[in-house]
C-alpha cells in the first residue's frame, strides 16, 4: 500500500417519472414514483435504535453501535453514529438518559461528541464553539483506542476551527494507523484540504487519486476523487482542472457504484453526489443510470447547496434528466440543460459540514 500521507506532505509544501409513459426504452429505466422517494433513509439496524431513541430508550441505540464496536465494522459505525447524532439534536433525552446510566461508555461518549460538533458547527463563532468541544472528542477517542470514527470527527473539528497544519497531520496519522482507508476520515481530509489550501485543486486530485488506487475492492475511499471533483466544480478559483480529470473520477465512481448494492441506502450519498458531477459534466444518460441504482434514496447533500428543499430539489432534478434522456441522444447530450444550480465561480461551501 502507498501511503497517502506522502502525497499530504507534498500537498502541505505546495502553497419519477414512473407511469406517466407507462413503458421504459432501454436508455430510460422506470424510476420510482416521486411520492416512494425517501429523504436521508437510515440504513439497515438503524430504524429499530430511531424508534427506541423517539420512546426515550437508549438500549437498542446503545446495542447497534456495540455491535459496530465489537466487530470492527468501522463504515457502519460512522454512518449509524452521524444519524444517531442528528436524530439527538431534537430528541435528546434518550441520549442524555444514556449518558447519565453509563457515562464512560466509548458509544454513547462518541454520539454525544458528534452531536456536541453538530451544534458547535452551526454556531454563529463556530470556530470558538468547536474549540470548547474538544474535550468531548477527545475523551470518545480514549474510551476506544482502536476506533477511527472519533478521528474523523476530529479532522472535523480541525477544519471548522482552522486547526493548522501539522496538528491535523497528527490527526492524519492517527486515523490512518486505525483503519487505513476509512472513507470517513478520507472524506475529512480532503474536505480540510479543500478549506485550508482554498484552490489548490490539483492537490486535492493527487490526494484523492492515490488513496483510490490504495483502498481496497469495494471500499467506498476508491470514490474519493469524485469528492475532489465536485470541489473543484463547486468552487469559484484555483487552476483549472482538466476535463478529462473529471470525468475520470466520475468514471472512477460509476464502477463502484455498479459493484454496490442498487437502490440499497448505503451508497445512495456516494450515488446522489454522481448524479450532481455527470450533469455537471453534461453526461445525462450516465446521470440517470446513477438515478436507476440510486431507487428511492434521495440524500440531502449535494441537494440542499442552493435549497431548503433538498428533497424538491432532487425530484426536479431526476424530471429533467428523465425527459432529456426520453427525448432522445440530441436533447440528453444538448448543452443548456438544466443542471444543478451554483456554476463553477458560484459561492464556495465544499468545505460546510
Amino acid at each position: 500500500m502507498v501511503d497517502t500521507m506522502a502525497l499530504l506532505h507534498t500537498f502541505t509544501r505546495a502553497s419519477q417519472v414512473r407511469g406517466k409513459t407507462g413503458t421504459a426504452s432501454p436508455l430510460v429505466p422506470v424510476l420510482p414514483a416521486d411520492e416512494e422517494v425517501l429523504l436521508d433513509a437510515p440504513d439497515e439496524g438503524l430504524g429499530p435504535a430511531l424508534v427506541g431513541a423517539a420512546a426515550g430508550d437508549p438500549a437498542p441505540a446503545a446495542e447497534l453501535l456495540a455491535a459496530t464496536r465489537h466487530s470492527g465494522a468501522w463504515e457502519h459505525r460512522d454512518r449509524k453514529v452521524r444519524k444517531l447524532a442528528a436524530f439527538a439534536r431534537s430528541r435528546p433525552e434518550w441520549l442524555d438518559t444514556w449518558r447519565a446510566l453509563e457515562p464512560h461508555n466509548p458509544d454513547v461518549l462518541l454520539v454525544d461528541a458528534q452531536r456536541a460538533v453538530h451544534r458547535a458547527w452551526d454556531s454563529p463563532a463556530r470556530a470558538e464553539a468547536l474549540r470548547e468541544v474538544s474535550p468531548l472528542i477527545t475523551a470518545a477517542a480514549r474510551a476506544d483506542h482502536r476506533d477511527p470514527v472519533p478521528w474523523r470527527l476530529a479532522l472535523d473539528h480541525a477544519r471548522g476551527a482552522h486547526a493548522g497544519h501539522r496538528y491535523f497531520q497528527e490527526l492524519w496519522k492517527a486515523a490512518v494507523r486505525r483503519a487505513p482507508h476509512h472513507y470517513g476520515c478520507h472524506v475529512a481530509a480532503l474536505r480540510y484540504l479543500a478549506s485550508s489550501w482554498h484552490g489548490a485543486h490539483h492537490e486535492c486530485f493527487d490526494f484523492a487519486d492515490q488513496a483510490a488506487q490504495d483502498a481496497p475492492e469495494g471500499s467506498l475511499t476508491q470514490a474519493l476523487p469524485l469528492w475532489a471533483a465536485f470541489g473543484y466544480l463547486t468552487d469559484g478559483c484555483g487552476p483549472e482542472v482538466p476535463r478529462a480529470r473529471l470525468e475520470a473520477a466520475a468514471d472512477r465512481a460509476a464502477s463502484l457504484s455498479a459493484r454496490l448494492p442498487a437502490a440499497h441506502p448505503r451508497p445512495a450519498e456516494l450515488r446522489n453526489l454522481l448524479v450532481y458531477v455527470l450533469l455537471r459534466l453534461e453526461q445525462r444518460p450516465k446521470a440517470l443510470e446513477q438515478l436507476r441504482l440510486t431507487g428511492p434514496y434521495a440524500t440531502s447533500s449535494p441537494w440542499d447547496r442552493d435549497t431548503d428543499d433538498p428533497l424538491g430539489r432532487f425530484l426536479e432534478v431526476r424530471r429533467s434528466v428523465y425527459a432529456a434522456v426520453a427525448a432522445g441522444p440530441a436533447a440528453a447530450f444538448a448543452t443548456g440543460f438544466d443542471h444543478p444550480r451554483s456554476e463553477r465561480g458560484g459561492r464556495f461551501r465544499f468545505g460546510d459540514h
